[in-house]
């Protein structure tokens, strides 16, 4: 069978394209209430009458000399030829079609009814004008030709399609086309050749089953020498998934290689036309469904391997999607088999096409839901703001993904309840991820008592900072202490410093670490933090410490004779002298106690 590889292709973009179109057709008619699929046809139908040898089509024209070959009737099958009455007879004609049979078992084959045209104007693209169609090739003295229709108009208006002039008279008669006898007609007992059935003898039916049979053995031991010497001279066929990979492509092969070989022989062996066009449908099928069967592996392979990656990262969500697409893969798979299937055996699928695209819109708009939780799932596996696992807030819900799913995301809140948000909403939320930090922010403001003086601030800010730059789980840069604002119940300092944390409880222990730490030179400052309350002097309160007060005055002044004071900002020297300075976890922790042990 020349060309199936290409035709199925064909067959297939060519039933893609009429579903989407018909597809858009009833969405226009649903919406615009438009006239029923069934009135336009009516109003398109034709006027004149059914040719009663069923010459209105390609298909119907082949299908007819077919059936009056097997009739033996060559005079009816003359009719279907192109002939000019005036110098050719009756009997002419039917000896031409006896020698166009004879030809066509010997050195010809016509293209499956699958393959013709059932339309009055035939195949518009072919490259053969308007009026003609190819429906096979033949073979004479080693020159191949095209058998070539065309299109005429028949009494009472109609088109008529004939075999062509030109290809009749490529067809050698009987005196000219005495040749050896097929070789099928060699090897069949007399008594298969005397006796036949369906207009040809019983030999010709007997040997196409045994050639399927010898066809799908030879393909069947290719194939698995193929797959045998595969993996010796290419290494990476042992791993996989290219493995994988060629025994999906196996089967497949494997049947396409059985039929080109059935195909083949059974011409070579010259059975009958006749018998060749009736299994030439059932080659067509086998051809399509190798093709979808290696689209169904294809499918299972490239989904399992990527499920295996999914799985190995622990992401359950991906595994649950891939899951997902493959079983809709697969049932469209499915479905688009059985379309072509049933068109090619003769059945009428356009009224289908259209129940189905009117089906798929009522579906579409029922499940609206459902598909915009799907398309929301695919968009957090694809994106991934979050994970299993992550600490996150979604919207004004704070907690722990447990679970993404196909339809909903589960979230785990503080108060231990499960929140279930669909995905259609979730992923139009806003999220805040906490779990991918890698650092932590260190962000308090102190406020200070108004009786706090300058150089107690001053104080302050060079010892904060001294405090941040020595500690080392502070990144010191940035790390800063600023005296920001006087505000109308305190003297306001502002911290920002970046902690370094492997979790936020770690992070806990260290701000605790800070505050105690921070609280202390507050403290030896001689200051306090303030209150949003009113004060009240007795005549008992000693207020701030003088004593302290003064040796806060006195390292100000020692630091400004010095030429020290570390503001507006430390030194790079004087930073990198203090860098991890300071103990941590503190003196007389128990961390550090265990540490120390350990």
């Amino acid at each position: 069978m020349p060309n199936l590889e290409k035709r199925s292709l064909k067959i297939i973009r060519n039933y893609l394209f009429a579903g989407s179109l018909l597809l858009l057709v009833s969405v226009n008619e649903a919406s615009a209430q438009l006239l029923p699929i069934d009135t336009i046809r009516q109003a398109a139908a034709p006027t004149w009458p059914a040719d009663s040898l069923g010459r209105r089509t390609p298909r119907g024209t082949v299908e007819g000399f077919i059936r009056a070959a097997a009739e033996e009737n060559y005079t009816k099958a003359a009719q279907y030829f192109m002939l000019d009455s005036a110098s050719q007879k009756k009997d002419d004609g039917a000896v031409l079609a006896q020698a166009l049979q004879r030809l066509l078992d010997k050195n010809g084959n016509i293209f499956p009814s699958s393959w013709l045209s059932d339309k009055p104007t035939g195949i518009e693209d072919d490259n053969l004008g308007p009026n003609l169609d190819r429906v096979g090739a033949a073979t004479v003295n080693h020159e191949s030709f095209d058998l070539v229709l065309e299109k005429t108009e028949a009494p009472d208006g109609g088109p008529i399609w004939l075999f062509s002039s030109q290809t009749i008279q490529r067809v050698p008669l009987q005196e000219e086309a005495e040749t050896a006898a097929p070789l099928v007609n060699k090897v069949s007992p007399n008594i298969l050749e005397d006796h036949k059935w369906g207009g040809v003898p019983i030999g010709h039916w007997l040997s196409m089953v045994m050639l399927i049979v010898v066809a799908y053995l030879v393909a069947w031991g290719i194939t698995r020498a193929i797959l045998f010497l595969i993996p010796l001279f290419w290494h990476k066929a042992r791993i996989e998934p290219t493995v994988g990979i060629i025994r999906a492509f196996a089967l497949p092969i494997r049947l396409y290689l059985a039929v080109w070989l059935f195909v083949e022989a059974s011409r070579q062996a010259g059975i009958s036309i006749i018998v060749r066009q009736r299994f030439g449908e059932v080659t067509v099928i086998v051809g399509l469904v190798a093709l979808l069967l290696l689209l169904w592996q294809l499918l299972d392979v490239i989904t399992k391997f990527i499920e295996r990656r999914l799985a190995r990262i622990g992401n359950q969500a991906g595994v649950s999607a891939v899951l997902f697409l493959r079983r809709a893969a697969k049932v469209a798979v499915m479905v688009f088999g059985v379309i072509i299937i049933l068109d090619t055996f003769g059945f009428d699928v356009t009224t289908g096409l259209a129940a189905l695209g009117i089906g798929g819109i009522a579906l579409a708009l029922g499940a609206q839901k459902t598909v915009e939780n799907f398309v929301g799932s695919v968009t957090l596996i694809a994106d991934q703001p979050v994970r299993v696992g992550d600490f996150c807030k979604v919207g004004d819900i704070l907690g722990t993904v447990e679970q993404i799913g196909m339809r909903s995301t589960r979230i785990r809140t503080l108060n231990r309840t499960i929140v279930t948000i669909p995905n259609g909403e979730f992923s139009s939320l806003k999220i805040e991820n906490f779990a991918h930090r890698d650092r932590f922010w260190f962000h308090p403001t102190f406020g200070l008592r108004f009786e706090t003086t300058p150089d107690q601030i001053r104080y302050l800010l060079v010892e904060l900072r001294t405090l941040l730059y020595a500690h080392p789980q502070v990144d010191p840069a940035p790390a800063r202490i600023r005296f920001i604002e006087i505000g109308t119940d305190a003297l306001k300092i502002e911290i920002f410093a970046y902690v370094h944390a492997k979790d936020f409880d770690q992070f806990l222990e260290i701000q605790e670490d800070l505050y105690l730490r921070m609280m202390d030179v507050v403290a030896a400052s001689g200051t306090g933090f303030a209150f949003p309350s009113q004060t009240l002097y007795m005549a008992k309160d000693q207020g701030l410490s003088p004593e302290k007060t003064t040796e806060a005055a006195e390292q100000v002044r020692k630091w400004r004779e010095a030429g020290e004071m570390q503001i507006p900002g430390f030194t790079p020297q004087r930073i990198q002298e203090l860098k991890d300075t300071i103990t941590y976890p503190p003196q007389g922790s128990s961390m550090q106690t265990n540490e120390k042990e350990a």
